[in-house]
């Protein structure tokens, strides 16, 4: 039982399991069941999904304070926010290998849809570079005043999903997930300060 339960809370297979999805993109985009726009959708919708995930855990913890399940979700909070990039960025390089000339990618970049885009990926770099346990130690409370900028990259990563997309509702339902999240941990926080004053 503590074998399989080591093998359970391995961050091995955690890994391999937000994986999963890369495996099978590659290998529907090697046998042509999905083309250039269903990759750039797929990818991008992966990513937004993890981002949601990564920061709607402090939320379920305020939700559920007895609950096992989002205590184990904050302890691993890092690693979805890493796939997120991940997939953030697998979404990023399959728009450029289809635009091919950098003319055209700045043309476009000048466009809302496009910037807000191009922006959120630069604080998710930074973001991701900062997501390790020496940059939390050399960096200290600066590291959270960093980290903070998530909330703005998401914001915008959204406005990017609804203005690109053919159908704007599916991002602007899951934008309104994460918001009503973020508006009740915020209210919780404020309700928990008040209590304690």
């Amino acid at each position: 039982m503590d074998r399989l339960t080591r093998i359970l809370n391995s961050r091995f297979l955690l890994w391999l399991i937000l994986a999963c999805p890369i495996f099978w993109l590659a290998n529907a985009w090697r046998a042509s069941d999905l083309f250039y726009g269903e990759m750039l959708h797929v990818s991008g919708e992966l990513s937004a999904r993890l981002l949601i995930v990564t920061l709607a855990i402090t939320p379920l913890r305020l939700m559920f304070p007895d609950a096992v399940w989002p205590s184990w979700m904050l302890r691993r909070r890092r690693y979805f926010g890493v796939a997120s990039f991940v997939y953030a960025t697998l979404h990023t390089l399959i728009y450029l290998d289809r635009k091919q000339t950098l003319d055209l990618v700045i043309r476009e970049a000048a466009d809302f849809s496009m910037w807000t885009g191009w922006v959120a990926l630069m604080i998710f770099i930074i973001l991701a570079i900062t997501s390790n346990d020496t940059s939390v130690r050399r960096l200290k409370r600066t590291w959270k005043k960093i980290h903070r900028w998530v909330y703005f990259a998401a914001l915008l990563s959204f406005i990017h999903w609804i203005f690109v997309a053919f159908d704007f509702m599916t991002g602007l339902i899951h934008f309104l997930v994460l918001l009503s999240l973020e508006f009740y941990r915020v209210w919780k926080r404020k309700k928990i300060n008040s209590h304690a004053n």
